[in-house]
């Protein structure tokens, strides 16, 4: 019965918004946030750097039985994510036309000269700093990319995601909403995107290790090329 309600067309009919609030996009985006959270996790002390809810029921776990070394070791990526959401509102407050028209592509540059880098640092002793730059960088991400056409999403976490693609499916074959089930179409792709990321980054970071995240800084190579093919046309 579902199935009725979906058709693969309706992917295709965002060409109406900017680059930045496509399906492609946002697919591409998505498997970085799984990609990125399963790097820190397996390879740089089971930390999750990018959706910060991990680290602060950790910080609360371990704050609670007193082990407050291993708690603190939560909290610089949670502060690392305030600074890069609120360094991006207040580049979006003082210059709104530097950012809808050359800060997306900024950000995914930053992002991929980030994840380079760290692909050089080793394990163990950078940990910590790795964790915060990639939580800095992530909440920029977040922060720039936060509409999927005409409903907002999220690329590097997904409870709300699917919240509010399951209320799509809901109106979709209650009332027979065509947007609805377009916007069910979308985020359900989106969702799968991130769990295809976090199975690939999980299987490359155990063979390649810390290296593995080149992988990460490709992939949102072809997000900044998807800018430049929009800038041609």
């Amino acid at each position: 019965m579902i199935s009725k309600v979906y058709d693969i067309r309706d992917i295709r009919t965002d060409s109406k918004y900017e680059i930045h609030e496509t399906v492609v996009f946002g697919m591409l985006l998505a498997i970085v946030g799984g990609f990125l959270d399963s790097y820190t996790f397996i390879s740089r002390g089971g930390v999750f750097s990018n959706a910060q809810t991990g680290n602060i029921v950790f910080l609360g776990i371990y704050g609670s039985q007193g082990q407050w070394a291993q708690a603190f070791e939560h909290l610089p990526p949670i502060l690392a994510f305030i600074l890069g959401v609120l360094l991006t509102e207040i580049v979006k407050g003082n210059s709104p036309k530097l950012f809808t028209q050359q800060w997306g592509k900024v950000i995914l540059i930053l992002e991929i000269a980030v994840l380079f880098i760290t692909g050089f640092m080793p394990k163990g002793a950078t940990d910590t700093v790795v964790n915060v730059i990639i939580s800095f960088v992530s909440s920029l991400q977040i922060a720039s990319f936060r509409k999927l056409g005409d409903c907002p999403y999220s690329t590097t976490m997904t409870t709300g995601n699917l919240r509010t693609a399951c209320e799509a499916v809901y109106i979709a074959i209650t009332h027979k909403d065509k947007k609805a089930k377009s916007r069910a179409i979308k985020l359900f792709t989106i969702i799968a995107s991130f769990i295809a990321g976090a199975f690939l980054g999980a299987i490359l970071t155990i063979v390649f290790s810390v290296k593995a995240i080149w992988v990460a800084a490709l992939i949102l190579s072809f997000n900044v090329a998807l800018f430049s093919i929009k800038k041609q046309r």
